[in-house]
């Protein structure tokens, strides 16, 4: 694997902030709508942004 440059992981932990935040907060959203469907596209949202969240600790080796 090719090393990461300071810039780089700066890049990727800023995007690990936002992933994680997106997450939580679908995740909120989703238990608080009485929409079943609303709540249901919530969790697909959240679930997607986690699968994320995880790629991206794979590229620096979490």
């Amino acid at each position: 694997m090719t090393q990461l440059t300071s810039k780089e992981l700066t890049m990727i932990a800023d995007a690990l902030t936002f992933e994680g935040l997106i997450c939580k907060k679908a995740r909120a959203y989703s238990k608080s709508l009485t929409d079943p469907d609303l709540a249901q596209c919530m969790c697909r949202i959240a679930d997607e942004h986690q699968r994320r969240y995880n790629e991206l600790l794979k590229v620096i080796g979490g």
